[in-house]
């Protein structure tokens, strides 16, 4: 059970409902955004940078998704996991690879998706350890813009895992969760 309350539908701002259509009816994050609607400006500048990110976004999406399943898998975040997994299916990566995508030798990425997994490992375990020789690998690939946005993706994804997990944020009916893998909180 959630560590807060799920605010409903119709006590949402109005300023909020365009964003929360998005992300609760279209994006299936329903819980999560009627929990951040505690907090309408969180949720306004999150949910609003999210979407940006996606309008504007200068990286491809199986990028980004890679990233994203990459952190939530080793911060151990099932609802996040449980809503990019199947994204990150839809965009080509195979189930085994999806579920291997923390072992150091999974099979199925290419070198500059490997890249962008390993980026996101260093960038959520250990920001201040990245190695100049990372940087140099990720400028042979992308430009300046494309690497602040993945990084920027990367820290978010991050955010989003701790919000789930704290408030132990359940997830909504057809979301499939692993019940075995090692999960902080609910």
């Amino acid at each position: 059970m959630a560590r807060v309350s799920y605010v409903s539908e119709e006590n949402l701002p109005p300023e909020l409902r365009p964003l929360y259509e998005v992300f609760a009816h279209d994006g299936n994050f329903e819980n999560q955004a009627r929990a951040l609607a505690h907090a309408p400006a969180v949720f306004r500048h999150v949910y609003g940078l999210v979407q940006a990110l996606r309008q504007e976004g200068a990286l491809p999406q199986r990028l980004v998704e890679i990233a994203v399943v990459a952190t939530s898998a080793a911060n151990r975040c099932r609802y996040c996991v449980g809503h990019h997994a199947p994204v990150l299916k839809g965009q080509g990566l195979a189930s085994e690879t999806v579920d291997r995508i923390l072992e150091p030798e999974v099979p199925g990425l290419d070198p500059v998706e490997r890249l962008v997994r390993d980026y996101a490992l260093a960038v959520n375990a250990r920001p201040w350890g990245i190695q100049d020789k990372v940087f140099a690998g990720l400028r042979r690939h992308f430009s300046e813009r494309q690497i602040v946005e993945l990084t920027a993706r990367i820290a978010l994804c991050g955010l989003f895992n701790r919000f789930n997990d704290a408030l132990q944020i359940e997830p909504e009916a057809g979301v499939i969760i692993d019940r075995d893998s090692p999960h902080q909180g609910g």
